[in-house]
């Protein structure tokens, strides 16, 4: 063993020694350093890349010797380091880190660890008293603290090195070492270099075993961590340092100001010392008492990160003060209030502590001083309850009742009893809840949320927990939800379930005799606490008091039903009042709801008296209170047995579709009335439609009267449109033979004739010529033509009965009438008529919403031509001209509307499309198109002359054309078109103006040639049009395939969209090239 390690450390020294002579010979002998540092750097370099292969081979090999020959070299570098690059300094100190660490070890000698530690402080802080040339590169900072805290620790590994550190000679150069330290730890750029000054202060104080000369760098190391620590500074620094910098001053702390090591301190404090006996020490008690105040001024300021976001740094805060209580309990006793404070608000009530770490509840029943710290501190969180929920700051509220939440559980851990605490928190209960509903945000701040975000549940199985959860409110914002979670949480750990209903029954009667903001408070504490006394286990005051249990359960069994009648009252009067909070309504509506989810199927009776109310709140203006009124329907649907929201409506729809009606009729509408009909349309699909005739007419006679109100007619429409959208979803919107008549308009590629079909044309004109020529040998008589139409096999007769018989076959013969229309069909075509008298309405959203109708409603009606047709020609006049609107989006909705007309009227548009296309369409179309490409020319410009840079020469831009090559066909470049409009297509911003009405435009021209039988000049125009798109739009190829492929081939061939065609092959033939 012994012989191969020493062939290994041969073999190490025989690969060390010629790197370390060419080293010293370019340092020493060189008389040029500028000249030989590039070759210095490549040896120095190659040099620690064979010490780190070394070391992680086997770093036994290297030894104090081997580190005493390579450092000579190195040494050399260091000395003159202001001659060389810093690069090759940074690798000289990488080299000397690694000696310090794996070679000389604790064998470092004095002298030697000496001049490095002045060194290094240099070479990181400059030499004192004179002026750095430049700043220090980052990497060479870090490296150079790197071997710093190998140094540190390899000399306080050994009791000689650590007296040495604090030895006279030393005792400056340790300052200074300190207090470049400390700047590296404060002042330092990076991370990376605070990191690893952290670790070089704890080596520092762990190889320092010397407690006065610790106590004496004690102030300004605190003073230093303090500042890296303390806000606002703290903010800008990462949280793995702020988690080093915590640990740091933990471990200086208990290591200088710990019990056992001023014990005796504190026990010449006790005895008084005379002056001669404390001359010429550090440690005296005067020094103790200076120290701990300012110590107790740093902690203030550093135990405010108990407040910060991180976790780690949350966690080693609450570590540092449990560790002072413990450690440095009586010499930090002075500042045993605020740590004592800082550890219950950060200590996790939710997870138990393990059993090998200590806590502050294991320290409260060691020493009782600290129990008596805990109750004066939760009593001082009762007290000052009220006047924080008051605070502008959310957060401050928030850890207002958190920290209450955490000294309750001390106070119930600790089995602390005061009826002191117990009275001032019932009353601060009460007074803190109060001031915190005054003080949150008025109703009229709306939610971030559109209520179109949330839909009515019209599944057949309702999930659990979808759809029937409020949102708040009150305390409804999102900076305002954690109080009010952390709130909630709070009251329902309020006492026991008589106490919370004696409470809810005092805010009851309060809410009956109140009004305005204390009222809605008062009322929403009430609600809470009902809920609470319901979902509150009850185990415990049953086991301890049985005899409460019923009269506990009758008590909020009676707070309860008086609740559930004042919020009836507040629905019925609703519509009887128009200055009602909505916050008010809103939290009927939930306490309407929980006695539906307490009540099930028995709730079905009260749906007389509060579910028109509720529908009505789906018309209100306030979005919060229409979702409380969607999400109270679901939950109510569930609660009483319904699969679904439909069948509840349905089921109780005759007086609801009646109150809508009559106030049609009387022409009391309002916003909230058509609101309640369109939800309630969309939340029962179809089978409504049957119901709502005469609602209907009161509808087109409030559009007959009230036409000239836009914001109006817009309402009355939106009920209309919500009518055609959910009849073109009906199963029974025409007879079943109806289905039968649907045409499928869509042009479809003639068949391509075949070889045998070619031979069957000639086979059948072979057998007519062949009949023909029996025809005329057989020479028979040709009879006259009939004068009736045959009936089947029988031969014609001529005669008097032949004559009679045409009258009776037409007096036989009755004309079938057409199939009756459905109710629902009827009603959308009443609708679709109407359109067209409010197409050029001046809104330009009502314009907009007719046209999206015109395009639902249009599929849905085309299976009857004979009254569909009649529609069609009565809009297209009107629906045409919104082409040209002024407003682009009622454009892209005219092209969709016109692409769904087409597609459901077809061919009965051909004369139609035709006119319009040579007065307007076609140069619209073109201008269209235009005004598309030219928004992205600059672009184009600037992407092509990138492509001509980077894709060579490309002067020579022609149609491409199949030409013959040696290695078959091969093409010329692309057309200048071809090329210019996919890099439009690129450029141009897809959410523009020009490109969203030349999408719906090609959308429109596709739908057209798609559907419509177009002239060839028409189609001709088309394709022009849509040509520079047919390699990326499939559909449009497609549709303009299907009408004329020859066309669309020649096309794609003369703009060099086509691949060369392979050259053909036959024996004995040579065809040229193309």
């Amino acid at each position: 063993m012994a012989n191969s390690s020493s062939a290994a450390r041969n073999q190490f020294f025989r690969e060390l020694k010629p790197r370390c002579v060419s080293i010293n010979d370019l340092a020493v002998r060189s008389p040029d350093k500028k000249a030989s540092a590039k070759e210095l750097i490549r040896v120095t370099e190659d040099l620690y890349s064979l010490l780190d292969r070394q070391i992680v081979s086997d770093a036994s090999v290297l030894d104090e010797k081997i580190a005493d020959y390579i450092s000579f070299p190195v040494s050399i570098l260091l000395r003159n380091q202001q001659q060389y690059p810093i690069r090759l300094t940074e690798v000289a100190i990488k080299c000397m880190g690694i000696l310090i660490e794996y070679g000389w070890k604790s064998k470092i000698p004095k002298d030697l660890s000496h001049q490095l530690l002045i060194l290094l402080t240099f070479i990181i802080g400059g030499v004192p008293g004179q002026q750095r040339e430049g700043p220090i590169p980052e990497e060479t900072e870090l490296e150079a603290f790197k071997t710093l805290t190998s140094l540190v620790q390899a000399t306080g590994s050994s009791s000689a090195g650590a007296a040495a550190l604090v030895d006279t000679n030393t005792i400056p150069a340790l300052g200074h070492a300190v207090s470049v330290i400390l700047d590296g730890i404060t002042s330092s750029k990076t991370s990376a270099i605070q990191l690893e000054a952290l670790k070089t202060l704890n080596a520092l104080f762990v190889a320092i075993k010397d407690q006065a000369a610790l106590a004496t760098f004690l102030p300004g190391i605190v003073s230093s961590l303090s500042r890296l620590l303390t806000l606002p500074s703290a903010l800008k620094t990462q949280k793995r340092v702020l988690v080093g910098g915590i640990v740091a001053l933990k471990n200086v702390l208990t290591r200088v100001l710990g019990d056992i090591k001023v014990m005796g301190i504190m026990n010449m404090k006790t005895s008084e010392p005379t002056e001669k006996e404390t001359e010429g020490k550090v440690l005296t008690p005067s020094w103790l008492k200076a120290t701990v105040a300012k110590v107790k001024l740093a902690l203030a300021n550093v135990l405010k990160l108990r407040n910060d976001d991180s976790d780690d740094v949350r966690s080693d805060i609450e570590k540092l003060c449990v560790t002072l209580l413990d450690e440095c309990h009586q010499s930090l006793s002075e500042c045993s209030s605020i740590l004592v404070e800082t550890a219950m608000i950060l200590a996790n009530i939710e997870d138990e502590n393990s059993i090998y770490e200590t806590s502050l509840v294991d320290l409260a029943r060691i020493y009782p001083e600290l129990g008596d710290t805990i109750k004066t501190t939760v009593y001082n969180w009762i007290t000052s309850l009220p006047r924080l929920v008051q605070s502008s700051d959310d957060k401050i509220k928030q850890r207002a009742i958190r920290n209450l939440l955490k000294g309750q559980h001390f106070i119930t851990t600790l089995q602390i009893d005061s009826s002191i605490l117990d009275d001032s928190l019932a009353t601060s209960l009460r007074d803190s809840t109060t001031a915190l509903m005054l003080a949150s945000k008025t109703g009229n701040i709306l939610s971030e949320f559109s209520s179109n975000a949330l839909e009515l549940n019209n599944m057949d199985i309702i999930k659990s927990q979808e759809y029937t959860t409020f949102n708040p409110v009150l305390i409804s914002q999102d900076t305002e939800r954690p109080t009010r979670l952390a709130l909630l949480d709070f009251i329902s750990k309020v006492g026991s379930v008589s106490q919370q209903s004696k409470l809810a029954n005092d805010l009851l009667d309060y809410v009956q005799e109140s009004s305005g903001p204390s009222q809605i408070a008062s009322y929403w504490l009430a609600f809470e606490l009902v809920k609470s006394t319901w979902s509150q286990s009850s185990e415990m005051d049953d086991f301890f008091d049985l005899s409460t249990v019923a009269d506990a359960s009758d008590r909020s069994e009676s707070v309860f039903q008086e609740l559930y009648s004042f919020s009836v009252a507040v629905l019925d009067s609703q519509a009887e009042t128009e200055e009602v909070d909505w916050r008010l309504q809103a939290l009927a509506l939930e306490v309407t709801t929980f006695a539906a989810s307490r009540m099930k199927e028995s709730f079905r009776p009260e749906l007389i008296d509060v579910l028109y109310p509720i529908a009505t709140f789906l018309g209100s203006g306030v979005p919060q209170l229409r979702d409380h009124a969607i999400i109270s329907l679901n939950s109510i649907a569930a609660s009483c047995g319904y699969s679904n929201i439909t069948d509840l409506v349905i089921d109780n729809v005759d007086y609801m579709v009646n109150s809508v009606s009559l106030r049609l009729n009387t022409f009391d509408i309002s916003p909230a009335s058509t609101q309640v009909l369109r939800m309630m349309i969309r939340l029962t699909g179809p089978k409504l439609l049957p119901y709502l005739d005469d609602v209907i007419a009161s509808i087109f006679a409030a559009l007959d009267n009230y036409h000239g109100y836009s914001l109006f007619v817009e309402s009355l429409f939106s009920v209309l449109t919500e009518v055609v959208q959910q009849g073109s979803r009906s199963n029974s919107l025409l007879l079943e033979d109806a289905d039968s008549s649907r045409i499928d308009h869509k042009k479809t590629p003639p068949p391509i004739i075949t070889t045998e079909d070619i031979c069957d044309i000639l086979s059948s004109r072979q057998d007519k010529q062949k009949k023909r020529r029996q025809e005329d040998l057989k020479l028979e008589e040709i009879q006259p033509h009939p004068r009736r139409p045959w009936k089947g096999p029988k031969t014609a007769e001529i005669g008097d009965e032949a004559e009679e018989e045409p009258e009776e076959d037409t007096s036989n013969e009755v004309e079938k009438p057409p199939p009756p229309k459905t109710p629902t069909y009827q009603l959308l075509t009443r609708i679709t008529d109407l359109t067209q008298h409010y197409l050029t309405s001046p809104t330009p959203t009502l314009r907009k919403s007719l046209l999206e109708l015109l395009t639902i409603v249009c599929p849905a009606l085309a299976p009857d031509e004979d009254a569909f047709l009649p529609l069609v020609n009565s809009v297209w006049p009107v629906l045409v001209e919104r082409l040209y609107d002024p407003e682009t989006f009622v454009v892209v909705s005219a092209c969709k509307a016109l692409a769904a007309l087409c597609q459901s009227a077809g061919d009965f548009l051909n004369t139609r499309i035709k006119t319009e296309w040579w007065d307007n369409l076609g140069p619209w179309c073109r201008k269209v198109k235009a005004e598309a490409t030219q928004s992205a020319k600059s672009k184009a410009k600037r992407s092509t002359t990138r492509d001509n840079s980077y894709g060579g020469d490309k002067q020579d831009r022609g149609i491409l054309i199949p030409i013959r090559s040696r290695d078959g066909f091969e093409g010329k470049e692309a057309s200048r078109a071809v090329e210019t409009t996919a890099v439009s297509s690129a450029g141009l911003g897809r959410f523009t103006q020009a490109a969203q009405v030349w999408e719906a435009v090609q959308e429109l021209l596709v739908a057209i040639v798609s559907f419509v039988q177009v002239d060839d000049d028409v189609f001709d125009q088309i394709l022009l049009l849509l040509g520079d798109t047919l390699t990326t739009n499939p559909g449009a190829r497609q549709a303009l395939e299907a009408v004329d492929a020859d066309a669309v081939w020649l096309l794609m061939y003369q703009r060099g969209m086509l691949p060369p065609l392979p050259k053909p092959v036959m024996a004995g033939t040579t065809f040229v090239d193309v």
